[in-house]
């Protein structure tokens, strides 16, 4: 068990995976912004967003579940599907 939520800017990559683990056990599988399963697709209303991939880093979408967190503290939110993690950033500033 680890404390969340936990300073993303300070993580090592190993790190991140880890902290990205221990909350999908937490949120049961699914997406902290969503709620469907992070082993699938997000809701459709995300997946029909238009992404302006230009936006992202290259491999931005190669990872389906990446770890939400607080662009101005660093704090890490959950797991969300990266289509939730784009629609986030892009839409709401997250």
């Amino acid at each position: 068990m680890m404390k969340l939520p936990t300073n993303y800017k300070t993580l090592l990559p190993h790190q991140r995976r880890a902290v990205r683990e221990e909350y999908i056990r937490l949120q049961d599988g699914k997406c902290s912004h969503c709620g469907n399963p992070l082993n699938g697709e997000a809701l459709a209303e995300i997946m029909n967003k238009h992404i302006e991939t230009s936006l992202f880093p290259p491999n931005f979408f190669k990872w389906p579940v990446h770890l939400h967190h607080n662009h101005y503290t660093g704090l890490t939110i959950g797991a969300v599907h990266c289509h939730c993690n784009a629609v986030l950033w892009q839409f709401h500033g997250e």
